[in-house]
């Protein structure tokens, strides 16, 4: 009797002294477990008379069912200081602004956010994006858009050219996105509606003009297409793209080797306060250049200009996100200054739409 009674105060002393609940697992099993201590008191109840099982089998039970209760008791307790700790060490002052997170911190470059207005505008008319190698033949950078031999744009001082091949080809980089026209009129049949974003070269560097910049052109071909078109798709990609009601264009006459006739485009607005606005005011401001595809073009490309003729225009994508933003200089577009991108850039998950606003 005096044996339990001890047994019960040292296993009630222990679990109370317990820390955490590895140790108190520890005891238990050193208790309760198939070889405790009192589990082996519990085996010595077969070996007794009935007498003795009848005085001692209450006592040894009871001592069970204490050291059972007390274990899970000291288990709860833990586990709500463990619980307490844990909410002090992770509180939240909500009081705070909140961090922002990868997905608001960073920036896309307003060109990578022209180029998706731009195809987002196209998409809603019903073009699809074309794309073609920076690097071109001779052939279809120049020959194919019906450039002569002796054009300016053949020579070095307006191209890059790269070093001669083995059969002494040069290729050049592409000094426009113009060659997958000629790509998409050779690889797909009429009707074509294709506009055309990508990175062009010319040897040229100042405030606005720099050695790598962007262009996208457009190309419709099929049976019907006329100027009349052209000039409804470029008033409505302008009217959407600078987000006004109504734009005032003028087309004046120009050449370009590959259209006939060719035009090129300006688009009323005000200077006010040396500010750019478009849809209103008296000046004129030059933003694109377009014509009907001239026959050689459609004959160089295996097409019969006497059953098909189409339109296409071309305007510098870092010209337009100029205008339409603001941005005074183009060279910083190329510099990676994160500072200059925290300004100018966008949100990423800003995604451009007719329905939601292109730059809202």
């Amino acid at each position: 009797m005096t044996d339990l009674n001890q047994l019960e105060n040292d296993l009630l002393k222990q679990v109370d002294a317990a820390s955490d609940e590895p140790a108190l697992e520890a005891l238990r099993v050193a208790a309760l477990g198939k070889k405790g201590s009192v589990s082996e008191l519990l085996k010595t109840l077969g070996a007794m008379s009935p007498e003795e099982r009848k005085e001692k089998g209450p006592l040894i039970n009871g001592l069970r069912d204490k050291v059972q209760t007390a274990i899970g008791e000291k288990k709860e307790a833990l586990a709500d200081t463990a619980l307490s700790a844990r909410l002090a060490a992770e509180r939240v002052d909500v009081t705070l602004p909140v961090q922002e997170g990868p997905e608001t911190r960073g920036r896309i470059h307003p060109i990578s956010q022209v180029i998706d207005e731009i195809t987002a505008i196209f998409a809603d008319m019903g073009f699809h994006v074309a794309e073609g190698p920076d690097i071109e033949t001779d052939y279809l950078n120049f020959t194919a858009l019906n450039f002569p031999v002796g054009h300016p744009a053949r020579e070095m001082h307006d191209t890059f050219f790269l070093a001669p091949d083995e059969k002494g080809e040069r290729k050049v980089l592409r000094t426009h996105t113009s060659p997958v026209q000629i790509r998409t009129m050779q690889s797909q049949k009429p009707p074509i509606r294709v506009v055309i974003p990508g990175r062009t070269y010319r040897h040229d560097s100042d405030q606005t003009h720099t050695p790598m910049f962007h262009q996208v052109e457009g190309l419709v071909i099929d049976e019907t297409a006329n100027i009349a078109h052209m000039k409804w798709v470029l008033e409505e990609f302008c009217k959407a793209f600078f987000e006004v009601d109504q734009v005032k264009m003028r087309f004046r006459p120009s050449f370009f080797p590959f259209t006939e006739p060719s035009a090129e485009v300006d688009i009323q607005c005000s200077r006010k306060g040396g500010e750019i606005r478009f849809g209103e005011g008296t000046d004129w401001l030059e933003i694109l250049g377009c014509g009907m595809v001239h026959p050689n073009v459609l004959r160089n490309c295996g097409l019969d200009p006497d059953k098909v003729q189409g339109f296409a225009w071309g305007m510098g994508i870092d010209r337009i996100a100029m205008l339409k933003y603001g941005m005074p200089d183009l060279r910083p577009f190329f510099e990676a200054d994160v500072r200059w991108l925290n300004h100018y850039g966008f949100r990423p998950l800003d995604i451009p739409s007719l329905v939601g606003g292109l730059s809202s």
